[in-house]
């Protein structure tokens, strides 16, 4: 895999995928692209006392970071399950500056690195991480989750992620009241998403992106 550093608006650093010529985040900044998404349009729309999620997609790590930093600040316990074949090498994730924007302490984010990929790991009183390297596309679910962060690369780079048949197994693994968040507002996704029984809804996206799409199961 062929990576190259950017730098983006908001001040901090993404990935460029340069085999599939996509990035990992927005160029009008990867922090306030995730957070926009998938911290105020995704967790905070779920109020339980234990919340499950899945990410499909670990990338850079980020929003793994950004749900870590609002759990402990809130108090709030999260099981953290996220999957990703094609993990970064050290000196990659390393060089990411992600805490220097937030002004935190590395270790928080070098521990959701270098913690061990199939095993859950509690990273703090109220944030357990498990990591697991496979193919979405072939993995098979036996868990339940309240939300699901959906943050593949782009359905034009990537679409065999974007397909129906995967989104008929996230939303068996939903739990009732369940949300799936992505940044994708493309007609075709919405359709997709919808027909597999979710309820669909445009919301605001962050700077640069008219709308993202969140889905919600009854």
């Amino acid at each position: 895999m062929k990576l190259e550093l950017v730098n983006t608006y908001d001040g901090s650093n993404s990935l460029k995928n340069l085999i599939i010529n996509d990035s990992y985040h927005s160029k009008y900044g990867a922090i306030n692209e995730s957070k926009h998404i998938f911290i105020n349009n995704g967790l905070k729309r779920i109020s339980k006392k234990k919340i499950r999620v899945l990410e499909i997609g670990f990338g850079t790590g980020l929003n793994a970071l950004l749900t870590q930093l609002y759990c402990d600040k809130k108090k709030q316990n999260i099981i953290y399950h996220t999957i990703d074949n094609l993990p970064l090498k050290k000196d990659t994730y390393s060089s990411l500056n992600y805490c220097d924007q937030l002004k935190i302490d590395k270790d928080i984010f070098l521990k959701i690195h270098n913690s061990l990929w199939e095993n859950e790991i509690k990273l703090s009183n109220f944030f357990v991480l498990k990591k697991i390297n496979c193919d979405f596309t072939k993995k098979l679910f036996n868990e339940k989750y309240d939300l699901i962060y959906f943050d593949a690369f782009s359905p034009s780079k990537q679409p065999e992620m974007w397909v129906l048949d995967n989104f008929k197994k996230l939303y068996n693994c939903l739990n009732r009241n369940g949300v799936l968040i992505t940044y994708s507002s493309k007609g075709d996704v919405k359709r997709t998403i919808k027909e597999v029984g979710f309820n669909v809804f445009s919301v605001e996206g962050p700077t640069g992106k008219r709308e993202i799409t969140l889905a919600c199961k009854n």
